[in-house]
């Protein structure tokens, strides 16, 4: 086995194969050299070589998604490193395990007119979980840090920083080993819930509960926890469509239900407890609300975080949901209410407007998500881009068994494809992609990557612009909002389908989505269907569906 002769590389890859780190994702250069040669040559690890650092790191943070564990990303010196920076803060913020090893010029080289150097300690110090700035040398003080790094990510579930200085020759290798670095042991173990008692008190008096589960990983929490509260009358279970929990009486079209009420129906709907569970929320008219109506408590459970949304958080609860759930459920007891049934009783009501209002629209990127989305086989798993995608997708079905994902974490549309993509290197199952036209073509790099699946899919919804921008406030049909704000223009993903070997799918209405659909998921290659829908109307039609739905 070939290893890279610097010893400080060498450690890198030793520590990084005793804390389990398989999966690297390598950007060629030449200062990383002594990395790339040594995780490479290891049949220990994984690698992936994708040339473009941001994509790279968005493909790394897809696997990461998937495994739940830390994947690496490791670059040269640079601008290379800065590239990270858009997948670094979504981990950041989604709570995603993943280590960034940038490769550096030795200090003396920095600042002095050299090629290729900018300032690359503590780059992403805002919103780094630890930064490890390493010396030159192999040393135990270097491998501390370095296990330090390792540790922090997979504890706080986050990414972290490891940034190696490397002098030329940078290509030379040894068939042996010329250290043993030190591998420090970590353990952790999960702390009790303490003094439930007086929350399960303030819990069994209330009449008006409600749950709000944001973005959870499947499988988070049990059935019997969902059941328990989906069965009782005193609680309201909203979820979005990343919560990945289901219960039949859960209500999972939130913008649907709240947006077209009245002040009273606010006022009657204002919980006295607000229980929070899982990541960032999609739904502005949920924070909106909860931020106006606001309950008395509001309570959230997280092992590591607790984001005060709609500024009334009274209580924290460090751990898991079922740790939780298993202390908390033997004190409460159902309260008589009617909370529930009022809740259920209009999702009857809104789902019959909803039926007969898709049924009456023309094709649009409203009556294409309600096609579509209902179609996607059941052991699919559904990864869904930012800005309007993810919005359609909260307001139609989607069978219970499909896993969704979304980077909600910056809900920004720079790696949506990316992850995907790396996503589906990882899943079980098959993987499809739902977009819109301007997160396609802002990540289009994402195509430029030899680990595609065959069983990745591709759903394009290509309104000719950034489509989201005219159901905001101050849209004006004029010179300024078309070219600076909805990014109008005529492209395709026709050529692009080509030059990466993607088979390619038109549809342009009803008929042409179904039969297209059915085609998608026969194809036994990686396959984009790109779904033209008008690039006017679609905000009118979208609007009238909230008045419409009363």
């Amino acid at each position: 086995m070939l290893y890279p002769k610097i010893p400080l590389a060498q450690s890198i890859i030793e520590i990084f194969r005793a804390k389990g780190i398989q999966n690297i994702v390598i950007s060629p250069g030449s200062r990383n050299a002594p990395l790339t040669i040594g995780f490479s040559n290891h049949q220990y690890f994984k690698c992936y070589s994708v040339a473009d650092e941001r994509s790279a790191a968005f493909f790394a943070l897809g696997i990461a998604q998937q495994l739940q564990q830390p994947v690496a990303v490791v670059c040269t010196s640079g601008s290379a490193v800065l590239n990270y920076y858009p997948a670094f803060a979504e981990a950041f913020y989604n709570q995603i395990p993943f280590v960034v090893v940038s490769a550096d010029r030795p200090l003396d080289k920095i600042d002095i007119g050299d090629g290729q150097t900018i300032r690359q300690e503590n780059v992403f110090a805002n919103h780094s979980l630890f930064n490890a700035n390493l010396t030159q040398e192999a040393c135990d003080k270097n491998d501390e840090l370095i296990n330090e790094a390792i540790e922090t990510s997979i504890r706080l579930k986050g990414p972290v920083h490891v940034n190696v200085p490397f002098e030329e020759p940078l290509y030379e290798t040894v068939e042996q080993l010329l250290v043993n670095p030190k591998i420090i042991s970590s353990t952790t173990t999960e702390s009790p819930v303490n003094g439930l008692n007086s929350f399960a008190t303030i819990w069994n008096q209330a009449k008006k509960k409600l749950v709000l589960i944001g973005g959870l990983d499947p499988n988070t929490i049990q059935q019997s926890i969902l059941d328990f509260l989906g069965n009782d009358n005193s609680i309201v279970v909203m979820t979005e469509v990343t919560s990945n929990v289901h219960h039949p009486n859960f209500i999972t079209n939130i913008d649907t239900i709240i947006t077209p009420f009245s002040e009273n129906d606010f006022l009657d709907f204002q919980p006295e407890v607000l229980l929070t569970i899982g990541g960032m929320i999609v739904s502005k008219r949920i924070k909106a609300f909860l931020r106006k109506f606001q309950p008395q408590q509001h309570w959230h459970i997280d092992a590591l975080r607790a984001y005060d949304t709609f500024g009334c958080l009274t209580k924290h609860f460090k751990t898991t949901s079922p740790a939780f759930f298993e202390q908390f459920m033997p004190l409460v007891n159902s309260t008589e209410s009617d909370y529930q049934t009022k809740i259920l009783a209009i999702r009857a009501k809104r789902a019959s407007k909803h039926t007969e209002y898709l049924y009456a629209i023309p094709f649009s990127d409203l009556k294409a998500f309600d096609i579509l989305l209902p179609t996607i086989p059941t052991d699919y798993s559904l990864q869904i881009s930012n800005s309007s995608p993810i919005r359609y997708a909260q307001l139609c079905t989607i069978h219970p068994n499909v896993t969704v994902f979304c980077n909600r974490g910056t809900s920004g549309i720079d790696g949506s494809t990316s992850t995907a993509i790396g996503a589906a290197v990882t899943s079980t199952k098959p993987t499809i992609l739902i977009t819109g036209d301007v997160g396609f073509l802002y990540d289009s790099n994402a195509l430029w990557n030899n680990y595609i699946p065959n069983n990745f899919k591709i759903i394009l919804i290509n309104n000719g612009g950034g489509g989201i921008f005219r159901i905001l406030p101050g849209h004006q049909e004029n010179t300024t909002f078309n070219t600076y704000f909805e990014t109008s223009h005529c492209l395709t993903a026709e050529h692009l389908a080509k030059m990466y070997g993607f088979g390619y799918l038109i549809a342009s209405d009803e008929k042409s989505l179904k039969d297209n659909l059915n085609l998608l998921y026969q194809s036994d290659k990686p396959t984009i269907l790109e779904v033209f829908t008008p690039t006017k109307n679609n905000d009118k039609i979208l609007l009238d569906y909230f008045k419409i739905v009363v």
